[in-house]
């Protein structure tokens, strides 16, 4: 049994020399959304902005291998696709949000037990889905106050004018 532990302690000691997921980053905020209101802006910090913004918070867990691996993961896939820092940028899913939200799909069931702030009541869902539809639009993402993915000539040319 002794043997076993030592193999084990040596095991997770040779994971925490993987460099992945033990340097952690938050790249400056670019530009925000305009949030239709704070209660809006507020369940999307407690939800979502570890994983859709510049503005992580990393528990001590996340330096630690294995978990720091998934963490990492699931932070750089977040931001990627959803980034609420980057307002404006080219690919930037705002308008999938909501709908995201509604279907329970986000957040994500493994960030719920570490984070129970992140638990959304369906009324609570309801309410945050509307708040996202409101900032973002619910025109495919371009018409909602925080989106600014076009600017106003863009949007004239799309609109063949």
């Amino acid at each position: 049994m002794k043997r076993l532990l030592s193999i084990l302690a040596a095991i997770v000691f040779a994971l925490q020399l993987v460099p992945y997921g033990r340097k952690h980053s938050n790249p400056p905020v670019l530009r925000e959304p305009n949030w239709d209101s704070p209660a809006t802006a507020a369940t999307f910090d407690a939800a979502c902005a570890d994983c859709h913004s510049n503005q992580t918070r990393w528990p001590w867990y996340s330096f630690v291998a294995p978990a720091s691996w998934l963490i990492q993961k699931d932070v750089d896939e977040g931001r990627a696709k959803f980034n609420v820092s980057e307002m404006g940028r080219a690919k930037n899913d705002a308008d999938e949000a909501a709908e995201i939200v509604l279907s329970g799909e986000m957040p994500l069931k493994p960030y719920l037990p570490l984070h129970p702030e992140a638990r959304l009541t369906p009324e609570q869902r309801r309410q945050f889905a509307a708040g996202l539809a409101a900032t973002f639009g619910r025109e495919g993402g371009h018409g909602g106050a925080g989106q600014g993915s076009e600017t106003e000539q863009e949007a004239e040319e799309a609109e063949g004018h």
